[in-house]
């Protein structure tokens, strides 16, 4: 009798310990445990720790309170200005009711991809495609509160949207590109005439400078005739400034000295008597055919004198 007593305690020790090891379940930090008792939530979620449930009545579903980085696959679309982009994105999302996230919805992953999918489209025909390049900060927090509306029903968090990259088509970015250079070239001619007029200003004012003293343009000119050596030339090219020609014919009209003094008794110099024309013969004759009649020798005289054979031609 006392063996078979031992060995009932045994084998009643040994199923107590099947059944205490089935009923033990361990719930990690990361996660809540969902119990279900024949069908139905019981109690709130299970906290991280050990815990127990009653084998082959309850069931246990562990939930990942993670954040949750999943990428949008790349969507083609249309935007408003009639420009053709791929657009992919990247969801940062958590769950916050594990029981929602369990029951409400079939597989919130999935669901949570969808969604993001079909926000992203939408954002896309919302959108001229400078927005995409350069406001992608206002696109993402639009998409956030598109894809957080239908998500916080399935116990869901989207805690951030990134809109990843934005693929164009090679003649967009031809275009682009040409307007870029187009635009760099405006400003590179802007920032050119900038500095010819404040040069010109500069200049302007050191020409003034240099006209009141003019041996600052002599000093300027050696300064480039040694620059321009220094080149180790063998031709040299030496400017010279009008302003120097402009002295020296100033010189040259100056009077002679106040220490000489003139002559006064040189005679004053008579002014020349023109030279009459040496005939070319003594004959009358032949002088009036070889001259050139004057115009208005030739008005004087009688019309029928103009017109006759014998008189000279008039002019025609």
């Amino acid at each position: 009798m006392l063996e078979i007593a031992i060995t009932l305690i045994a084998v009643f020790g040994a199923l107590g310990l099947i059944c205490l090891a089935a009923a033990m379940r361990v719930v990690k930090q990361y996660e809540r445990g969902v119990l279900f008792r024949l069908g139905r939530i019981t109690g709130e979620p299970r906290a991280p720790g050990l815990t127990l449930i009653i084998p082959f009545v309850d069931r246990l579903h562990k939930m990942n309170m993670q954040i949750v980085t999943l990428p949008i696959p790349a969507q083609e679309g249309i935007t408003r200005d009639n420009v053709t982009v791929r657009v992919d994105a990247v969801v940062y999302f958590r769950v916050v009711e594990p029981t929602d996230a369990l029951v409400k919805v079939e597989d919130y992953r999935f669901a949570v991809s969808q969604m993001a999918q079909t926000s992203l489209r939408s954002i896309i025909g919302k959108s001229d495609l400078d927005d995409l390049l350069s406001n992608r900060e206002k696109l993402n927090e639009g998409l956030e509160l598109m894809i957080d509306s239908p998500a916080v029903g399935w116990g869901v968090q989207i805690d951030r949207v990134e809109i990843k990259d934005v693929s164009l088509p090679d003649t967009m970015k031809r275009s682009m590109a040409r307007q870029a250079e187009a635009d760099r070239e405006r400003r590179a001619r802007i920032i050119n005439a900038d500095a010819e007029y404040q040069a010109s200003k500069k200049l302007a004012q050191a020409a003034q400078q240099m006209a009141d003293t003019p041996t600052a343009l002599q000093l300027r000119l050696l300064q480039t005739v040694m620059a321009v050596s220094a080149e180790k030339n063998s031709t040299l090219v030496l400017p010279i400034p009008v302003e120097l020609l402009h002295f020296l014919e100033r010189g040259a009209r100056d009077p002679a000295p106040a220490d000489q003094k003139p002559d006064q008794s040189a005679k004053p110099e008579e002014p020349a008597t023109p030279t009459e024309p040496v005939p070319l013969s003594e004959t009358p004759e032949l002088d009036a055919l070889t001259k050139t009649p004057e115009l208005g020798a030739i008005l004087d005289q009688p019309p029928e004198r103009l017109g006759s054979p014998d008189g000279p031609p008039g002019p025609r």
